[in-house]
């Protein structure tokens, strides 16, 4: 059986590992160009992943310093008590929406047009 280097421990390793899938959850997250999205799955699909829930963490904890609001539920409708937000950030991208405000300009909810602005990552 390998033996671990001389000072690391099994909680050390762990954390390497924890640590890695953020930044390259991260990474995926920042390569997401303006006005495309991915949805939780897609991004951990690109990692070799099934863990969506767990890259919905990582952008909960860490996603302030990339494009959060380009990663979006599988539903197409953007992180939860952040639409408003989010709405500013597609408009000015011109991301493709679906619903909207209404014509008298009450709000009504919305969601990305997945079949429009998923971005495929390689």
């Amino acid at each position: 059986m390998p033996s671990r280097s001389e000072g690391a421990s099994a909680d050390d390793e762990a954390r390497d590992g924890a640590d890695s899938f953020v930044e390259r959850v991260l990474a995926v997250v920042d390569s997401i160009p303006p006005g495309r999205v991915m949805t939780y799955g897609d991004v951990a699909a690109v990692l070799g992943s099934r863990a969506a829930r767990m890259v919905g963490q990582v952008m909960a904890y860490y996603g302030s310093t990339v494009p959060w609001w380009r990663v979006v539920r599988a539903s197409g409708h953007p992180a939860a008590d952040h639409e408003h937000i989010a709405l500013q950030h597609y408009r000015a991208e011109g991301t493709p929406l679906l619903g909207g405000p209404r014509a008298d300009g009450s709000a009504t909810s919305y969601r990305v047009d997945l079949r429009a602005a998923r971005h495929e990552a390689r």
